[in-house]
């Protein structure tokens, strides 16, 4: 069993959701765009949940293994979250559209 911590959305992932928000108002309407939005949240609650060790939970990111923390990654339809460990919380340091060029991730 695992042991719960807090997520915490970093600004360059707030930044992230407002693009991704404002791309699919346009590809698709606000309300497709929501429920995109909706399921991502969905996705990054697992990770604080008290039942799964989220250490288990998604695959080493190998676009950041070049950087000090272990980042891990999960992905929801087209969107790549990654993630690390902190002392208190998880943090959501990305949120990727996978449809973009892979370069744009770092």
């Amino acid at each position: 069993m695992g042991i719960s911590l807090k997520v915490e959305l970093t600004s360059r992932a707030l930044k992230d959701l407002q693009k991704i928000r404002l791309f699919n108002d346009e590809l698709y309407n606000e309300s497709k765009s929501r429920e995109i939005i909706s399921a991502i949240f969905q996705r990054i609650e697992t990770l604080e949940s008290a039942i799964v060790d989220f250490t288990e939970i998604g695959l080493i990111d190998e676009d950041f293994v070049h950087l000090k923390y272990e980042y891990r990654k999960l992905i929801e339809e087209h969107y790549k979250i990654t993630f690390r460990k902190g002392k208190k919380n998880i943090y959501i340091v990305r949120i990727f559209d996978t449809r973009q060029n892979p370069l744009k991730n770092r």
